[in-house]
């Protein structure tokens, strides 16, 4: 992958309206510690299939990556709370272009096409690689990376790879650990043992423990993701407790 220059700083339930606010999982992760107001309210602009299709390079920028069924649409839903701002399905590999989410003046999430599904057309799936590493290594206006992982397969090939590049380009990236609600508190505590051990090389890298369903680790990457993007943080009411 090129290098690119350092980046600046129940039983019975009811049908949902497709665009009320994310749903709950457990009361526990709609407590007063969260401050609504930090969600980054999003809308869905344009889905390049290359490069040349991307709105104009300027601005600031946070790419989200992972591999197919990872959980990156989830995570992008629960960020912004909105159910279905990006598509979910159980489908891996439905990410096929670079979806750009306008998130304020001249910002934007951008969901990158998911990685690793061997159903793909593998000439597919290196168009989509081509695609994901030419938009990594010359998109000026990007600020930061966040990188979902699944928590039970965390630190894949393409994973580590994304992670020496950033390094190289000095460019922070928040590793999601998603789907922690499927572990037990011990086993979440070893692979985030074990996910600073393996990031220890790389300063600009921070791994989380995170669950797009229930909102563990939601406050520190919205925290972190309105400082790449220089929106504001709302007032003290925003305490520093996950639950978003």
């Amino acid at each position: 992958m090129a290098r690119r220059p350092p980046t600046p700083n129940a039983r019975h339930r009811t049908k949902r309206d497709p665009h009320a606010p994310y749903p709950y999982a457990r009361k526990a992760a709609d407590d007063d510690a969260f401050d609504p107001r930090l969600r980054i309210t999003a809308e869905f602009v344009l889905s390049a299939p290359s490069l040349a299709e991307t709105p104009e390079d300027a601005g600031r920028e946070v790419a989200f990556a992972g591999r197919s069924n990872a959980g990156k649409s989830s995570v992008l839903n629960r960020i912004t709370g909105q159910r279905s701002l990006a598509r979910t399905g159980r489908t891996p590999g439905r990410t096929q272009a670079l979806n750009f989410f306008r998130a304020g003046d001249d910002r934007f999430l951008v969901d990158l096409p998911g990685y690793g599904y061997a159903k793909t057309d593998r000439q597919l799936q290196a168009d989509w690689q081509a695609h994901v590493e030419a938009y990594l290594a010359q998109r000026q206006a990007l600020v930061g990376i966040v990188l979902v992982m699944d928590v039970r397969h965390p630190f894949q090939t393409f994973d580590r790879q994304l992670l020496r590049w950033a390094g190289q380009a000095a460019l922070p990236v928040l590793v999601l650990l998603n789907k922690a609600d499927k572990l037990g508190h011990e086993a979440q505590l070893e692979v985030m043992r074990q996910a600073e051990e393996e990031t220890a090389a790389y300063p600009t890298v921070t791994p989380v423990l995170f669950s797009a369903l229930r909102g563990q680790g939601a406050v520190t990457v919205l925290r972190q993701l309105r400082g790449w993007l220089n929106l504001p943080l709302p007032g003290d009411g925003a305490r520093e407790e996950d639950g978003a």
